[in-house]
């Protein structure tokens, strides 16, 4: 069986996620999961109240994510995900979890971030969590080879072209 293409954008919260995924999965007909739908209802609650996440509560999400993902890229040859994997540990859990995966990690400027955050209507994450994921943010060693990092700078259409560019993808959406 060939390996499946699954893709997982992360970073911390309010960098472009979901939009830069969103993107490289219409590109590449795969299928798109938004990781903060598979969250139990503890975790979003957790959240919403300004409490960041235990790595005990991170767990149980990053493998059901991961499974998710799996059992998506399995009818389409692959899946784009949003996560934050903000630790190598859940990076290396979602790389065993998925039978191997790739990483885009969006970095950016935490004060530009913060506005992004701000102003963003109906998200459950409060722009006072951004300095715990940050604190929890690891960035890739020289053993990390099936992750790129992009700086998140540009305009969205940059930030995705230059996904598309470090992915070594086809710039043309497929039918």
């Amino acid at each position: 069986m060939p390996k499946l293409d699954i893709i997982i954008v992360a970073g911390v919260s309010g960098c472009g996620k979901s939009t830069v995924a969103k993107a490289l999965a219409e590109t590449c007909g795969y299928p798109f999961l938004e990781g903060d739908e598979y969250h139990p209802a503890e975790n979003v609650a957790a959240m919403a109240a300004g409490r960041p996440l235990t790595d005990e509560m991170r767990w149980p999400w990053l493998r059901r994510l991961a499974s998710s993902a799996v059992e998506k890229a399995n009818g389409a040859g692959g899946a784009v995900v949003s996560c934050s994997a903000l630790k190598r540990a859940y990076r290396d859990l979602l790389r065993e979890q998925t039978g191997g995966c790739r990483f885009v990690l969006l970095t950016g400027d935490r004060d530009m971030i913060y506005a992004r955050m701000s102003a963003r209507a109906n998200h459950y994450m409060p722009p006072t969590l951004l300095d715990s994921q940050f604190a929890a943010l690891e960035g890739p060693d020289t053993t990390e080879t099936d992750l790129v990092e992009i700086a998140i700078d540009g305009s969205s259409a940059q930030v995705i072209k230059q996904a598309h560019i470090m992915l070594d993808f086809d710039l043309h959406p497929k039918a």
